[in-house]
């Protein structure tokens, strides 16, 4: 993929969607009575969806009163860069089938702690940005 000559690109869902597939490092966003809270995890994306797995904590508490999660990821150089953010609905998986879909996915925990407990976020918004770094433009200085 060849690189804007603008300092940021913004990609489309389909390019978006190929950054995230290829991470398995995020940061999950959640807010909860106005206070916000940012984890990092391991994860998994395809087909719409973002798993990871935890433990009994402030992740779970925080998801069961507001559903709603953000998941960002990243990767840069000295010279360039990409982000991408993506929005959904998070649930816990209960069905014993997506247990055992999610037992077989590429997802594997990067902390040798126990984490028995599979979350699934439903992606309904993406949006990603590439970025060349570069020095600051002129500025006009009054």
């Amino acid at each position: 993929m060849g690189m804007s000559a603008q300092p940021v690109e913004y990609l489309s869902p389909e390019q978006s969607w190929e950054l995230l597939e290829g991470s398995v490092l995020g940061r999950l966003a959640v807010c909860v009575d106005g206070q916000p809270d940012v984890f990092p995890l391991n994860i998994y994306a395809a087909d719409g969806k973002i798993l990871f797995r935890t433990t009994e904590g402030t992740k779970l508490v925080e998801l069961a009163c507001n559903d709603r999660a953000v998941i960002e990821t990243d990767s840069f150089t000295s010279r360039i860069g990409w982000s991408v953010v993506a929005k959904g609905r998070a649930r816990t998986l209960v069905d014993s089938a997506e247990i055992e879909a999610a037992d077989n996915s590429p997802l594997n925990p990067w902390v040798a702690t126990v984490k028995t407990t599979y979350i699934e976020i439903e992606v309904d918004e993406i949006s990603g940005r590439r970025f060349v770094f570069g020095p600051d433009p002129e500025r006009e200085i009054t």
